[in-house]
């Protein structure tokens, strides 16, 4: 059999695919029920009914939450939830160590800038998106076009009420979807065992099975007295969604069905074997090069000193998740040929459209589109990584320059505005700031920025860096925190007393931070044109996969809108020789304990739970507390949190993770090997019941035995 009929009879597989809700009657129900679901798929997405997709929420800007109470109570990842108890966390309460847990209603801790965010409904809008839209116009007429049908079709949506609307390209810009949302901003953090439970094992288990992680932390989203968005007030009162789940102790066997509906962020399954290589030789490469860089410094400082071990616990694990998926995806692509695969399809595709004009090109116009913006695409990578995203104080410094603006207009309101937007931005920024560890981060990004690329692409500072400090990136950054005001409170504070235009201009890290976005900005245009190239290229390309492959049942490429997947609970084997069952159990907490490793400390309280054997109703049908299982559904990032569904729509998991054998996933899709890694939802009630006594919490969820 050839490797494209290959590809395409395992892409055809129930247990491949983040499925669009509004379809799924159409595409998925048949098959869902053969695998044992007992559900319509209008229990899953009504409109005029309550349904399934009302109880899951976007949980902040990138995960996924499900509401498990008639009182508002959301649960999700504890590593979602990681950014908001640590900025809610001081050194005297540190929730990340300790854990916490409300009590009563009260208790709960407000949240600022947290949002969770419902989906009201989603309609295909393709025909009026590519209404007056011909196959003669160029690229920027075409985009046109778009917006502007784009802009009138959410104008007309939003009449009458105070909804998000947004509309989706899917298939590469061939569908189009609007999705109507409504978003809440009062939300309380309600509670999350400590990081010794919820992220047990850490760096060293991520990505990795088996796990014996509890990832999950809880928070509740709140409402005006009728039930609306409203900003934090005492006044609010807890959210009634029109559903929240059931949650099932009657736990699972292998082979059972297993759904889950949530936010799958981004996979780029079509693509080519030139992106692919991009992927992997440019952005992986340099994630993995400049995070790994950053985050040995970033350690060592965080060893030597617990404030900014706190400081930098939510950054380090954000930094670390993806340096370490772009090491397993590189490693998975390489072992699981997935190159070759893509380019049979490449040539399969050439073959079946040879004689069609309109697809002639598009194979040579993508080859064309990568090679053309390789050197600019690795530049402004690199840039990304090191000089804006890698060290801290060039890109907050960057926040002064609508105050520049406004003391250069010499309007008076403008500049205290500005000067108040900035307070309250060096408030949050510098609390969770180390400018020590900073100043190393700086010079070490300087330097590899500098030996990764050519000199065209180096900002201006790098001449001043040449010739005040011959190339010693270590000496100018010790001077730029020495002069900088951007590095300590009180001095950006003095300043902000009575803002001079002249010394903000003078700034070392404020002009440094300029000359980086001005590079930014130079590296972005000369990307513009072949990212044309290789944008049309991508829309041809799958138009006319899916023309020649009429038989194959297409899903769209995550987009961070609501997919579900479907599968079934199982073993896997990773390696020949090797099989995995798909459940760990408490057992395997304490054969993993090591007291001299942060990573695997055993909490004294969960111990003693052990020893005694006290899981009350939690215990498994062989007596143990499972922790984690694995199911083949189809998730990437953003589905962190995402409930997993019985076969009667009952919660039974919350998916957190993927498995390093099939880090190429978010391209290739590998059925023998991809793995969704769940915690158990009997474990996290357990910990919630057993170990942290919140029976309150317990007591408002709908419990099914």
């Amino acid at each position: 059999m050839s490797a494209i009929a290959v590809l395409l009879m395992n892409s055809a597989r129930a247990d491949e695919g983040m499925w669009l809700l509004p379809l799924i009657e159409k595409l998925n129900i048949d098959k869902m029920h053969e695998m044992g679901f007992k559900l319509s798929a209008e229990d899953i997405y009504g409109i005029n009914n309550s349904s399934i997709k009302d109880a899951v929420v976007i949980f902040g800007g990138g995960c996924t939450g499900e509401l498990i109470s008639d009182k508002g109570l959301i649960l999700t990842n504890h590593h979602c939830g990681y950014g908001e108890i640590q900025a809610l966390s001081t050194m005297e309460h540190n929730y990340l160590e300790d854990g916490f847990w409300a009590a009563t209603l009260d208790d709960e801790l407000p949240a600022p800038g947290l949002a969770v965010t419902f989906m009201k409904r989603m309609e295909e809008v393709t025909d009026k998106i590519l209404e007056g839209v011909t196959d003669a116009m160029s690229f920027d007429d075409r985009n046109k076009k778009i917006l502007e049908n784009r802009t009138a079709i959410i104008k007309e949506a939003q009449e009458g009420n105070s909804y998000k609307i947004s509309v989706y390209s899917f298939f590469e810009g061939n569908r189009y979807f609007m999705v109507v949302y409504e978003v809440f901003n009062d939300v309380r953090f309600v509670g999350a065992p400590p990081s010794s439970i919820g992220k047990f094992g850490y760096d060293t288990d991520n990505w990795m099975w088996p796990r014996h992680t509890g990832d999950f932390s809880m928070f509740r989203v709140y409402a005006d007295a009728n039930g609306k968005p409203a900003e934090y007030s005492p006044s609010n009162v807890p959210y009634k969604p029109a559903h929240h789940l059931p949650i099932s102790l009657k736990g699972y066997e292998k082979e059972d069905f297993a759904m889950t509906i949530g936010y799958p962020g981004s996979t780029n399954r079509y693509l080519t074997s030139w992106g692919i290589e991009e992927r992997t030789d440019i952005q992986n490469h340099a994630l993995i090069k400049v995070r790994g860089a950053k985050q040995e410094i970033w350690s060592e400082a965080m060893n030597a000193d617990e404030k900014i071990k706190l400081q930098y616990a939510s950054k380090y694990a954000r930094s670390s998740n993806y340096w370490k998926n772009s090491i397993g995806m590189n490693r998975g692509i390489a072992a699981l040929n997935v190159l070759e695969k893509k380019r049979a399809i490449e040539k399969d595709f050439a073959e079946r459209t040879k004689n069609n004009a309109e697809y002639a090109d598009v194979l040579q116009k993508l080859a064309n589109g990568y090679a053309k913006r390789a050197g600019s695409f690795h530049a402004s990578i690199f840039l990304r990584e090191t000089l804006w995203g890698g060290t801290e104080i060039l890109q907050f410094s960057q926040n002064a320059t609508e105050l520049e603006k406004a003391i250069e207009a010499g309007v008076q309101q403008k500049i205290d505005e500005a000067v108040k937007a900035l307070r309250e931005t060096a408030t949050q920024f510098f609390k969770d700031y180390s400018a020590s560890t900073d100043q190393k981060v700086l010079a070490a990004m300087l330097r590899l920025y500098a030996g990764e690329v050519s000199t065209e692409y180096l900002p201006e500072v790098y001449a001043n860096i040449s010739k005040k400090y011959k190339n010693d990136y270590a000496k100018y950054a010790s001077y730029v925190f020495a002069k900088s005001m951007f590095a300590s409170e009180n001095a950006l504070n003095a300043f902000l007393a009575k803002p001079s235009l002249k010394k903000l201009q003078a700034d070392p890290a404020f002009t440094a931070g300029k000359t980086i976005l001005a590079k930014s900005k130079q590296l972005s245009e000369a990307g513009a044109a072949p990212m044309m190239e290789i944008a049309t290229g991508n829309r041809l390309f799958l138009k006319g996969l899916m023309e020649t492959h009429p038989e194959k049942v297409y899903y769209s490429d995550a987009n961070f809108t609501m997919r579900a997947s479907y599968g079934k609970v199982g073993n896997y084997e990773p390696r020949d020789a090797v099989v995995y069952e798909h459940f760990t159990t408490l057992k395997g907490v304490m054969e993993k304990e090591d007291a001299d490793n942060f990573e695997f400390i055993v909490p004294a309280k969960l111990k003693e739970l052990y020893a005694t054997k006290n899981y009350g109703r939690y215990a498994a049908n062989d007596g143990e507390i499972h922790v984690c299982f694995t199911s083949n559904n189809d998730i990437t990032g953003g589905n962190s949190g995402s409930p997993v569904i019985n076969a009667r729509g009952e919660l039974f998991g919350l998916a957190f993770d993927g498995n390093w054998e099939a880090m190429s996933g978010d391209i290739a899709f590998e059925p023998e090997l991809q793995k969704c890694i769940n915690v158990d939802i009997r474990y996290v009630l357990f910990i919630i019941d057993k170990y942290a006594g919140a029976t309150n919490l317990i007591n408002e969820m709908t419990i099914v035995e």
